[in-house]
């Protein structure tokens, strides 16, 4: 009896015997990317999902594929997991602390004209 996956999307395929092209081994140690995406009326990228690929390029034509088939996007991002830097949920307050006592930055104290988009 063969053994059936759903992976991908397409339903319940065999998977035994069949050649891929990659082996099962060398795929796990592919890196892992965060995919950012900005819509076609978006400003900002949005992280959308993951995905694991061999390179940079293959992320980033994987992540084509994957996130905007319906053409909602104009611009991809691609970023490896690792190289990513966040701060920490529970070290909020003690992070950012030391900006809340600076209201200058605050742009309640600008006055912007009218017809600037954007700001």
């Amino acid at each position: 009896m063969s053994e059936f996956t759903a992976e991908g999307g397409h339903g319940a395929v065999p998977t035994e015997g069949v050649p891929s092209g990659v082996e099962p081994k060398q795929r796990s140690v592919w890196p892992l990317y965060e995919v950012f995406v900005r819509g076609k009326r978006g400003l900002n990228h949005v992280h959308v999902g993951s995905l694991h690929a061999a390179d940079d390029d293959m992320a980033l034509h994987h992540a084509r594929d994957l996130y905007t088939r319906r053409n909602e996007g104009v611009s991809i991002w691609v970023v490896r997991a690792n190289d990513i830097t966040a701060s920490s949920p529970d070290e909020k307050d003690p992070f950012f602390a030391p900006s809340g006592d600076k209201v200058y930055r605050h742009p309640t104290f600008y006055s912007i004209p009218e017809g600037i988009p954007h700001i």
